[in-house]
């Protein structure tokens, strides 16, 4: 099997398969008291979200959209199943699962890492997967699990509130743009990762794959830059890591209670 391409046999799987599996990493990363589980927590939200937009008949093509979204799960769960056996994977997730053990980082800085490699890469990957050679015919789903992600994420970004009190203190960097931390944004993102799967919707064979390696090594250059950051803003990052909560397993629970919470909440509407 590529090391940038899907097992065949991920279709198959349900949408419901993958939230079983989220569920087993961050129970373990609970257990291990891991920063692996602050992402799985972050995206057992999104999926779970996509699963009930498909069952109230939110996007074009239900059938279509369970595919891709088993698809661009199925990615992050085999890349954390090679990173954990020692096997090979994409750069971009190897710096972000590696990034798991450093303990200087916020919480935020993981998050990005994992949604950099996830939407950067990723989700372009799976889209033309998902497409079946009509990439177009994807377009308003694509956008539309986009949304989703981004109105999720600044969901996450409220209930890490409490968990990072001083957060906030970001803001005062707003226009550096040297920063790729402040710069990161998940509809630049969104955008950029359409414009690669028409890049290599275009591509077949060895041309294929070189397209993902070299994209690869432009996401794992990003990410690089999510974490190294130099003068006032580190010293920024440095208060607001002091009073930031600093057992991972109190972080995920929280992460993952509040999410839980929600889909409750939305299910009952």
């Amino acid at each position: 099997m590529s090391l940038h391409t899907t097992n065949a046999a991920a279709p198959r799987s349900t949408i419901d398969d993958i939230l079983v599996r989220l569920e087993k990493i961050i129970a373990e990363s609970e257990n291990a008291d891991s920063r692996l589980g602050y992402f799985a927590a972050l995206y057992y939200k999104v999926t779970a979200s996509v699963k009930d937009g498909i069952a109230k008949g939110k996007f074009n093509d239900g059938q279509r959209m369970e595919n891709l979204d088993v698809l661009f799960a199925s990615r992050y769960l085999e890349a954390i199943t090679a990173w954990q056996a020692g096997k090979p994977l994409t750069e971009s997730w190897r710096l972000a699962f590696d990034a798991s053990k450093q303990s200087n980082l916020l919480v935020l800085q993981h998050l990005l890492l994992g949604m950099s490699a996830h939407i950067n890469l990723d989700l372009g990957i799976a889209a033309v997967e998902a497409a079946n050679g009509n990439l177009e015919n994807l377009h308003n789903d694509f956008d539309e699990i986009n949304t989703i992600i981004s109105a999720l994420t600044y969901q996450v970004l409220n209930d890490i509130d409490q968990v990072s009190p001083l957060l906030s203190l970001l803001g005062l960097h707003a226009g550096d743009s040297t920063s790729i931390l402040i710069q990161f944004s998940i509809d630049n993102a969104r955008d950029g990762a359409w414009c690669f799967a028409e890049d290599l919707a275009s591509k077949k064979g060895a041309d294929y794959e070189a397209c993902i390696a070299t994209r690869d090594q432009t996401i794992c250059k990003l990410g690089d830059g999510l974490v190294k950051t130099e003068g006032f803003m580190r010293f920024t990052i440095w208060l607001i890591h002091l009073f930031e909560w600093k057992k991972p397993a109190k972080i995920i629970k929280l992460l993952h209670e509040a999410t839980k919470a929600k889909i409750v909440l939305s299910s009952a509407h």
